[in-house]
């Protein structure tokens, strides 16, 4: 075949229309990729694997295009350069509204990409105004021994805040690195993704204890609440409720009944068990071998203490699920003494999976 010949028969064959269009779909399918799977929190290998079907689908549309042709009646094989005259015009102007369409549908993603990517560099990232960072309290009691109840009490306000479902709070994990940062609380916020940051302290002064909390709005450093709470130990369940109800209104948070509830809640009225469960928490956060074995046998005191403590129960299964892994004991069998804790929750059960977003199972530790 001669070359003006074969030109003419790829023109015929509407080879070229389809390898204008495969690039100009490709294009748009490249966009959609890189401007949509991220906002799907999409693996970035998914947007390589369409770049890489994409080139390799690229001769095989040619292929398909020199083999068949689109007719109103389907897919069919190229007909004879008689017969095909008869319907060019009218397939060519398809060809020519496929073009145009997902060339401006390409344009427009590519345009949005560019806009997205500068806000981001310049970090006009638009951040949740109902977000907020509780950042870790400062422990003015004097006595190191007490940072565990400091500790507690930051974790504790935490929790009570992320039962508000129109809330994002950003996890402790997150916000213990801080603990001591030099770093401004507007550069804090940024790194977290949140508008608002909660600072605090905790001093503990024989049965009574002084909280000092302040609401900050991190884009300009401005107080939106502050507040210091001087009360009874025994009163500390109410005072965290409080602070966290004084947030989530000031920060104008929709609150359920069943939320106010929650929020409320008073886990257990037995003081003792209550700072035995905060010490546990203490030692289970900082997870070392050793550390675990403290945290599981401060948990098993609090539930001695209150056979009723959801939360400390909660805490035997963190400690024993993570006591293996560390290497500190191994999984083993129940004890005459585990059977009777078992037996003591059990009325209690429906209660807790209520109360606690985990699967309270409890693999049970013999030290080796």
């Amino acid at each position: 075949m001669k070359p003006a010949s074969f030109f003419s028969e790829l023109k015929r064959r509407n080879v070229y229309k389809v390898t204008i269009a495969y690039a100009v779909v490709s294009w748009l399918l490249i966009q959609v990729a890189t401007q949509v799977f991220p906002f799907f929190e999409i693996p970035n290998w998914a947007v390589r694997l369409v770049v890489l079907l994409l080139i390799i689908g690229f001769p095989v549309a040619l292929i398909l295009a020199w083999a068949f042709e689109l007719t109103p009646e389907g897919i069919k094989r190229t007909e004879s350069p008689e017969i095909e005259v008869r319907s060019a015009q009218s397939r060519g102007r398809v060809w020519i509204y496929i073009v145009i369409i997902a060339g401006a549908i390409s344009v427009s993603l590519f345009f949005l990409g560019q806009h997205t990517a500068t806000s981001k560099r310049s970090g006009l990232v638009e951040v949740p105004g109902k977000s907020i960072a509780v950042l870790p309290f400062e422990n003015l009691s004097g006595n190191p021994e007490n940072a565990y109840f400091t500790d507690g009490i930051q974790e504790e306000i935490l929790m009570r805040l992320a039962k508000v479902a129109d809330l994002k709070v950003v996890s402790r994990t997150s916000t213990v690195r801080y603990k001591s940062s030099p770093e401004s609380l507007g550069e804090i916020a940024k790194q977290l993704g949140v508008a608002n940051v909660l600072e605090g302290s905790v001093q503990r002064a024989a049965d009574r204890v002084h909280v000092n909390v302040q609401l900050i709005k991190a884009a300009n450093d401005a107080h939106l609440w502050a507040d210091a709470y001087d009360r009874k130990l025994t009163d500390i369940f109410a005072v965290e409720s409080e602070i966290a109800k004084t947030i989530a209104e000031t920060l104008q948070a929709k609150l359920s009944g069943s939320e106010e509830h929650v929020i409320s809640v008073k886990p257990t009225e037995n003081l003792e068990a209550h700072q035995l469960y905060l010490q546990g928490r203490y030692f289970w956060n900082r997870r070392t071998g050793e550390n675990l074995k403290k945290a599981l046998s401060y948990f098993q005191q609090a539930v001695e203490k209150d056979p009723g403590y959801a939360l400390a129960y909660t805490g035997i299964a963190d400690s024993c699920t993570l006591i293996p892994v560390y290497g500190a004991g191994r999984r083993g069998t129940i004890t005459r003494g585990q059977k009777r804790r078992r037996k003591k929750r059990s009325s209690w059960t429906t209660s807790l999976a209520k109360r606690t977003p985990r699967l309270v199972t409890c693999f049970f530790v013999i030290w080796s």
